[in-house]
């Protein structure tokens, strides 16, 4: 599984809790400049994970529109291993997450 990591300029831990849930590889954006704005969301995305405290406002709103359109489940976490776990399990009960464990 593939997943659009959106915001904070370090990962830190991160991709560690992503790959104990099934999550082996990623791409991440740092969302802090505007720019960003303008970037299309690559087709090969499963999931989109936003740390909503480490990015650009009007990027958070752009992101959730392109997901909602493109229909990629798309999470908002703090830049948080504990945090983004808790995310991630709610998100397994997920209709539309591909790792649903119902």
């Amino acid at each position: 599984m593939k997943a659009l990591l959106v915001g904070a300029d370090r990962l830190g831990n991160i991709p560690n809790t992503l790959n104990s849930y099934g999550i082996d590889d990623y791409i991440h954006w740092p969302g802090r400049k505007k720019g960003m704005r303008n970037y299309d969301i690559p087709d090969e995305v499963d999931m989109i994970i936003v740390f909503y405290d480490f990015i650009e406002h009007g990027l958070t709103e752009n992101v959730k529109e392109k997901a909602r359109k493109k229909e990629i489940p798309c999470i908002f976490s703090r830049r948080a291993c504990s945090d983004l776990s808790k995310r991630l399990n709610n998100c397994q009960s997920c209709k539309f997450c591909p790792n649903n464990i119902s």
